[in-house]
């Protein structure tokens, strides 16, 4: 698979707790040139890097995060003050807790909720996968999709463990067809985007697939135009 391929799936990712305005601005410059499908930063920038890059490329943003067990109320305040920022996507985090006591009706609220306050923007549910079982995974796959959101996400990146080539072929299989995929967490090396992408991933959320396309550049003496 071309790289480029790859990168136009990429959702590159800043969300370390100290990035400054610098780096977010360095990160938009490199989303840009390499034609990714967005920047995933914290809602805290998303406003000063709407007024850098104006309509050159998508914002998305995370709500929730990364723990996910802010209030309902909460999460669609957030969700619809980062689209007001300037948000294009979002990517929020499920109630773990309500999914551990069987609480399903208050998971689809939680999600619908957060769906209703960004009509017309890109909603994708982090479910977690590594703080759950199989069986929780599909039953989400169903609920995610009921609720109107575009993506289910595999991880945010800040738990025990990410992305899995097992979890997202679980996902895949399990999910409508209306029902995106976005892996994220632990995306280190062409092969592994390769891979989820071939398992069925639409989306990658990882910093790291643009600093080896830079690489690859600097390497090969390759133009800009190459991207």
């Amino acid at each position: 698979m071309d790289i480029k391929e790859i990168l136009e799936k990429c959702d590159h990712t800043l969300l370390r707790v100290d990035c400054t305005s610098e780096e977010i601005r360095a990160l938009c410059d490199q989303a840009i040139r390499y034609h990714c499908a967005s920047v995933c930063i914290p809602p805290a920038h998303i406003a000063g890097a709407k007024r850098y890059v104006g309509d050159r490329l998508r914002l998305c943003t995370v709500i929730g995060f990364p723990n996910g067990y802010s209030t309902t109320a909460v999460k669609a305040f957030e969700a619809a003050d980062a689209v007001k920022n300037g948000a294009d996507e979002i990517d929020m985090v499920i109630n773990v807790s309500m999914v551990k006591d069987g609480c399903w009706v208050d998971v689809a609220n939680d999600i619908r909720a957060v769906r209703e306050a960004v009509p017309g923007k890109i909603l994708k549910v982090i479910i977690e996968c590594c703080l759950l079982t199989d069986e929780e995974k599909i039953h989400l796959c169903k609920i995610v999709s009921d609720c109107g959101a575009d993506f289910i996400k595999t991880s945010t990146g800040f738990s025990k463990g990410g992305a899995t080539r097992e979890d997202v072929e679980l996902l895949r299989t399990h999910s409508p067809y209306t029902l995106k995929v976005k892996a994220a967490g632990g995306i280190s090396s062409i092969q592994d985007a390769e891979d989820f992408i071939n398992l069925g991933a639409d989306r990658l959320g990882t910093s790291r697939i643009v600093k080896l396309a830079m690489e690859q550049e600097n390497l090969a003496g390759a133009p800009d135009e190459k991207y």
